[in-house]
């Protein structure tokens, strides 16, 4: 397909041929870490976005920035904690305590002020596993020219979750419960995009980790922390772990890699629903039955993230890609040659499953009096086996431990997990529409409520 320019790809979401989308070429900033080390979040932000966003004004880029991180609670928006030898890097100081916050914030200003110069209209469609409906929800709602349906998994969502997204009723936001897994509302997500008459005819959009603006922004926070734990270490390169099922996140650390962060290896964290952790330990990565866990953020099984990985690994060939992922579609099973001794050096993988997550969090409230969240407990219980002498290892805490109280109870016995944002939701009114899981229910749904 034809190049498309940032905003473009922003709007659109998806490509076209329902393939996703890339920069043409990631750009080398290694003369450039030295000036950034000491930047504030927000500087930093510009400096890497600026360099994928060339079709936004410098002045009017810094300002959506600006915008997009003054609702955060932190002054550095994504602090580091150290605990127990371990950077944990916290990305849950925003609207709605999830690391979903820091892109989503940033994509709804981008379509507000896209949709403003275009004078057009976008609507909307979001699958979540649980933090991006609300991330998305708190960056959409409320907006202009703006409506946003949100599909999750019926009783697959913590109750927090669930609350926080159906608990707003604007009028332009529509919460979807899908009577099945994550994994249903992601396809019938991209069956819906790939209906071209339907997604331009009603004029569909994304916040999901497949629109590229959501990568960029999560970029970010990789720069940003391991410049703030080398300056704490004195250490000249990092290792990131990441509690990772549809590999969006750990996806924009591989392309801070690719753009020359001095970060020696990712570490790459799943529970048992470990499709991702099997592909880069035995090169296995076969779909199989999604397993309800206490960290249901990575229950998945289809990661839409690992197609853009999968263009690198096939040097760049779309027409490859495409073959491989077709066969995924036929067969639900695909395989590559591993490089060397490993499927990559760049990526090593692991898991934990309930038991062990449990014990993570219950040791390291006992012994340091911090609370992990079970995606976090995740990454740390995983990062712990790849830690290695002389190179400090970071972890991204992907939620606030209040939005999953049952498994810090399950964990410590006690309830501490709270939040006063949370905890004013619980007696809000609520409104939600229960759906099957079918693209045709949920593309009818949307007819009936799109003015036309």
């Amino acid at each position: 397909m034809a190049p498309v320019r940032f905003q473009d790809a922003i709007m659109t979401g998806m490509a076209r041929d329902g393939g996703l989308l890339l920069p043409e070429h990631i750009p080398s900033v290694t003369d450039r870490l030295a000036a950034w080390r000491d930047l504030s979040y927000e500087d930093l932000a510009f400096e890497v976005m600026r360099l994928f966003a060339d079709d936004l004004p410098e002045a009017d880029l810094r300002d959506l920035i600006n915008r997009s991180y003054a609702t955060f609670r932190h002054p550095d928006v994504t602090p580091i904690r150290c605990v127990d030898g371990i950077h944990v890097l916290e990305l849950f100081h925003g609207p709605t305590l999830a690391f979903k916050d820091v892109a989503l914030q940033f994509l709804g200003n981008c379509f507000e002020y896209v949709l403003e110069r275009r004078h057009c209209q976008l609507n909307v469609l979001a699958a979540t596993s649980g933090d991006t409906g609300s991330a998305a929800i708190s960056g959409l709602r409320g907006r202009r020219n703006i409506r946003i349906f949100v599909m999750h998994p019926h009783g697959r969502v913590s109750p927090i979750q669930e609350r926080q997204m159906t608990s707003v009723l604007d009028d332009n936001v529509f919460n979807l419960a899908v009577e099945g897994t994550f994994d249903d509302c992601q396809r019938i997500m991209k069956t819906l995009f790939a209906d071209l008459d339907f997604k331009d005819g009603y004029e569909l959009g994304t916040v999901n980790s497949i629109n590229w603006a959501r990568v960029l922004a999560q970029i970010v926070y990789y720069f940003f922390g391991a410049f703030r734990v080398m300056r704490l270490t004195g250490a000249s390169r990092v290792q990131i772990a990441v509690p990772t099922g549809n590999f969006g996140d750990i996806f924009a650390g591989y392309v801070a890699h690719r753009m020359g962060l001095p970060v020696s290896r990712l570490v790459l964290a799943t529970n048992e629903n470990d499709i991702l952790a099997r592909f880069f330990t035995t090169g296995d990565y076969s779909q199989g039955p999604v397993r309800a866990t206490i960290s249901p953020s990575m229950d998945i099984q289809v990661a839409s993230n690992f197609e853009r990985y999968l263009y690198y690994r096939v040097e760049q060939d779309p027409a490859r890609l495409s073959a491989l992922m077709k066969s995924f579609a036929v067969s639900g099973r695909l395989g590559l040659p591993p490089e060397g001794s490993r499927m990559d050096d760049t990526i090593v993988a692991g898991t934990a499953n309930t038991v062990h997550t449990l014990e993570t969090i219950r040791e390291f409230h006992a012994r340091h009096g911090y609370l992990l969240d079970p995606h976090t407990a995740v990454g740390v219980q995983v990062a712990r086996e790849f830690h290695r002498p002389g190179e400090p290892m970071i972890c991204l805490a992907t939620a606030h431990p209040a939005k999953f109280g049952q498994a810090i109870i399950d964990a410590t016995g006690q309830d501490l997990a709270h939040h006063p944002v949370l905890d004013a939701l619980a007696n809000l009114p609520t409104r939600c529409t229960l759906l099957p899981a079918d693209d045709t229910a949920v593309r009818e749904f949307m007819q009936q409520h799109i003015p036309r």
